[in-house]
């Protein structure tokens, strides 16, 4: 009988080595590296290749074939997706638990049933009675939509043959078991074969396949790096559980653009698409109050309107505290130190505390004017005129500087009824009414010069 032979596999990237070592020295991961056996077994392939179907084509002849994309109905989803999803395409979702992964794909599936386009639900970790409750909970069931719990892949893949439906739902990756590995599910080594094995299905078959993926605790998707280069398509679902509200993001397409975001809101009979995006967390906002302040951010290629809230208060402690819930941390810091350094404000007794309502979290730069402001109103008591919307990112020598697509969040800014805005001094070549007042500003001083006493 032969010995079983094996290796160390690194869980955070994938390295393989033959001894075991304290660090990755590929990722620089620390007690990273676990043992699993290798294979001994020939791999076998589910579908019979045939060599001399594999000739080369130009690209001219390519070229002229024409993709139609499968439309879900979802239209945020297919906003991420650049249309549809393709034929014969990998796609990963990922996203911490509950955050809606199955639901929507579920969703995705009943919508395809209702098409007449034949789908194939497999979950691994639910039974197929569980799966029908979140079904009926949806909007009810067809025949269209087959389910099934399973997850030995070898047995997946040829029921998926005998079916032949256009799209096949894994749910999810981490639950698949290739019997040719003598690993247990979940390892790395089966998360990368399984995954392998239904990118060549996906690209033999025609048919599209959309892989749930578990998170790690970092956020990142469990298992190897290298699944997200294998794939076409990676998506990855955000949001608090606390909070109804869920963004769907492309990091990575190879049939569509990167920067498009899909907005969600968890309700009783699932996710339901978010009509006005760009004034969502503006609805239970009324009148003015100090260290309030409205900013238009870039949630992809589409403006929403944020409600930045800033408290300052003196500290009982000797060190004063800084706390932020949806911002830069270390940004909130160094805007602090640019108002003591360039503005003369002294925030040294004082703790400041930053709040995104709604539970969204902002990370592009353009939040800074916004942030900025809300702390000034706050230390002063003086709460920001009412139509006022700012954005801008703020340079530590105290410039503001020029931001991505200016116009279109002045546009959004007018159709919810703002009439003043403080912006980067830059070329904006827009057409507004009288009652529409745009001032461009080049410091931070000019603009809260603007906002407070102009």
């Amino acid at each position: 009988m032969a010995k079983t032979k094996y290796h160390f596999v690194c869980q955070s990237c994938g390295y393989t080595t033959s001894k075991w070592l304290g660090r990755c020295p590929e990722c620089g991961a620390w007690d990273s590296l676990s043992e699993e056996a290798e294979v001994t077994a020939k791999s076998r392939s589910f579908l019979p290749t045939n060599a001399e179907k594999i000739k080369p084509k130009t690209i001219a002849s390519v070229a002229q074939t024409r993709v139609e994309r499968l439309a879900t109905g979802i239209r945020e989803f297919d906003r991420v997706l650049g249309g549809g999803v393709v034929p014969g395409s990998l796609v990963l979702l990922g996203g911490t638990p509950g955050i809606g992964k199955s639901t929507i794909l579920l969703d995705a599936g009943l919508r395809f049933g209702q098409q007449g386009i034949k789908t194939l639900y497999v979950s691994g970790e639910e039974s197929e009675e569980q799966t029908a409750m979140r079904a009926a909970r949806l909007g009810g069931a067809n025949d269209n939509l087959l389910i099934m719990t399973a997850t030995d892949l070898d047995a997946i893949l040829v029921q998926a043959q005998n079916v032949a439906p256009k799209l096949l739902i894994i749910d999810s990756i981490q639950t698949m078991y290739n019997p040719e590995l003598q690993t247990a599910a979940g390892s790395v080594g089966q998360v990368r074969e399984c995954t392998a094995k239904l990118l060549q299905f996906a690209k033999t078959s025609g048919i599209a396949v959309l892989l749930i993926g578990h998170v790690t605790k970092d956020g990142n998707i469990a298992g190897p790096r290298l699944l997200e280069h294998m794939v076409d398509v990676v998506l990855q679902f955000e949001g608090d559980r606390s909070y109804s509200f869920r963004v769907l993001r492309a990091l990575k397409n190879r049939f569509g653009s990167t920067n498009e975001s899909g907005i969600f809101s968890m309700e009783a009979g699932g996710l339901q698409e978010v009509a006005n995006p760009a004034g969502l967390f503006l609805e239970d906002r009324d009148g003015e109050a100090a260290g309030s302040v409205i900013g238009a951010c870039m949630e992809g290629n589409r403006p929403i309107m944020v409600e930045f809230q800033a408290l300052v208060a003196k500290t009982p402690y000797g060190m004063p505290r800084r706390t932020a819930v949806g911002f830069d941390y270390n940004r909130v810091n160094m805007l602090l130190a640019i108002l003591e350094r360039r503005m003369g404000f002294d925030f040294g007794v004082y703790d400041a505390y930053i709040n995104i309502v709604g539970g969204m979290r902002v990370t592009e730069p353009a939040a800074d004017l916004a942030v900025a402001a809300a702390l000034v109103s706050s230390y002063r008591n003086k709460p920001v005129p009412k139509g006022v919307l700012a954005f801008g990112e703020v340079g530590l020598t105290g410039e503001v500087r020029r931001v991505s697509a200016p116009e279109r969040r002045i546009v959004d800014g007018i159709n919810l009824g703002f009439t003043k805005f403080i912006v980067p001094d830059s070329n904006i070549p827009l057409k507004t009414d009288a009652n529409v007042q745009i001032i461009k500003v080049k410091t931070l001083e000019q603009a809260l010069r603007a906002m407070f006493y102009e």
